[in-house]
């Protein structure tokens, strides 16, 4: 069993910055693939950013260069550095975890761990 608690978020300005931290508990692996995904009100789950065990990466096309992920494998953390925040990047934001992934990202279902979210809010 995983377990993966998000921190970091908050509310910001436009153009400030934030890094999310999600540190996992449990049996977690240095081999399951990790990321980030977002929602907010009136918008499906999307994905954000990926990383698998080699650090590897993958971006959503919205992030255009704002976000970093990496990784701490000896301290079992993920990160999320988010630089240039905009308003459409309001959302609450939530860490997987999953061993199975499609195309570098991780499926998180039906058998992905997911933390509880940290919310981000930016204002114009």
């Amino acid at each position: 069993q995983i377990q993966l608690a998000e921190s970091g978020g908050g509310s910001v300005e436009a153009g400030g910055s934030l890094r999310l931290s999600c540190a996992a508990s449990g049996t977690i692996t240095r081999h399951y693939y990790m990321g980030w995904f977002r929602q907010s009100p009136g918008k499906g789950r999307e994905r954000v950013a990926a990383i698998d065990s080699d650090g590897n990466t993958r971006y959503a096309d919205f992030v255009s260069g704002r976000f970093t992920i990496s990784r701490d494998n000896t301290k079992n953390i993920l990160y999320l550095q988010m630089l240039n925040l905009k308003p459409d990047d309001t959302a609450m934001y939530f860490c997987v975890a999953d061993s199975s992934a499609w195309d570098g990202w991780p499926r998180g279902e039906p058998f992905g761990y997911w933390g509880q979210g940290t919310q981000v809010t930016v204002s114009s």
